[in-house]
């Protein structure tokens, strides 16, 4: 299986070598680590840094701060294969993003102090959006960052951020001006290991993404420098957030398909082998006709996936485009690997089988990046009515 079409005019000899590349990293270095993560409830922090080292991350971010001056499609690639290969844990996706925020608003300084870690691995980051009291709705986010003189005092608290746990570099959305809404909005980041005041709270138990580091994260007076603000101005988070979102919510719709193509790869080699009463799964009409509904959502949405991703190289993929990519995605990606663990049967509820764990990693993608609900107000909003 693969992330393009063979019709894809997007694609080049490049971007399969370096899909070849990446997939043979991901099954010798990610892939056997995958049970022990879960286990630890962490990716070991040592996998940043090899992934780095194979030049993986940042592959669309420019030359001149350490990427490989390419294009989004190259870091849909390396999106797709983690999927495809079973994994959800590894919070690369969080990782991309903050490049990106840093790519299109940071100043020069702070592109060329924090884009070459992210790239090398030597820092991880998060991204501090959700608070116990707000989710989806951005606006309502209460924590705040108050200047004082070369700092910005920050308090706050945040939940349900991934990489918790492990990153040192974090994007904080605050507010620098309570009275003017999503206007007053910033993006202020804080650097770990200087900042007094700030404490991660405990490792969430979660449904699935098991291995992954998902936090509470506390801010009680955290002095952080001017300089940290994103892009050097106040009240542009808002902005800078629905802009980078396009492409967080693509992301997830390239998610969903590289979870389905491995979902649905396994339950046809399973229902290949077990047998009942007397035959192959693999014999009864029920299991071929679910496989070829299955099989025919799955190209569907690689088509529509295909077309994003030629949209995000041009610029051209709007709002209601990458919300649409995120709904469809994540509503599909969960249909079908429900069928999987149907044909899967008893063995389909054991954690000792991959599809298991798909089906629990599912879940979440229909809620993080905006709700399903709200994607479908955003289309809606889109539509000439």
């Amino acid at each position: 299986m693969a992330l393009f079409t063979d019709t894809a005019a997007w694609v080049s000899t490049e971007h399969r070598l370096y899909a070849d590349g990446v997939q043979r990293f991901m099954e010798q270095s990610m892939a056997p680590n995958i049970e022990s993560w879960c286990d630890q409830g962490v990716v070991d922090r040592d996998f940043w840094f090899q992934a780095g080292e194979a030049g993986i991350m940042g592959a669309s971010v420019p030359e001149a701060y350490g990427g490989a001056g390419a294009d989004l499609s190259f870091e849909a690639i390396t999106i797709y294969t983690q999927a495809y290969l079973a994994d959800i844990n590894w919070g690369y996706g969080i990782q991309s993003i903050v490049m990106h925020y840093l790519v299109a608003y940071g100043t020069e300084d702070q592109k060329r102090r924090w884009l070459p870690k992210l790239v090398s691995g030597e820092l991880v980051s998060a991204i501090a959006m959700t608070e116990p009291g707000c989710g989806s709705d951005l606006k309502a986010v209460a924590s705040t960052a108050k200047r004082d003189g070369d700092s910005y005092v920050i308090n706050g608290s945040k939940t349900f951020i991934t990489n918790g746990q492990t990153a040192e570099l974090i994007c904080v959305v605050v507010k620098t001006d309570l009275a003017a809404g999503s206007k007053g909005t910033s993006l202020i980041f804080v650097e770990t290991d200087q900042a007094q005041g700030f404490q991660r709270g405990r490792n969430l138990k979660k449904l699935g993404m098991k291995g992954n580091d998902t936090s509470e994260l506390f801010f009680e007076d955290v002095r952080v420098p001017v300089d940290n603000l994103l892009g050097g101005i106040e009240g542009q988070g808002f902005y800078q957030l629905m802009n980078q979102l396009v492409w967080e919510r693509s992301m997830i719709g390239i998610t969903a398909l590289g979870a389905m193509d491995c979902g649905l790869q396994q339950t046809i080699e399973y229902v290949r082998q077990r047998k009942a009463f007397g035959q192959p799964i693999m014999a009864f009409q029920n299991t071929r006709f679910k496989l070829a509904e299955m099989k025919t959502k799955v190209e569907v949405t690689r088509s529509f996936i295909n077309d994003c991703i030629a949209k995000l190289i041009d610029g051209s993929i709007d709002p209601a485009t990458a919300s649409m990519a995120k709904y469809w995605g994540s509503q599909v990606q969960n249909e079908v690997l429900d069928e999987c663990v149907q044909l899967h049967g008893g063995y389909g509820y054991m954690m000792e089988y991959p599809i298991t764990r798909l089906f629990a990693d599912a879940r979440v993608q229909k809620i993080y990046g905006g709700t399903n609900e709200i994607m479908k107000e955003l289309i809606a909003r889109s539509l000439d009515v």
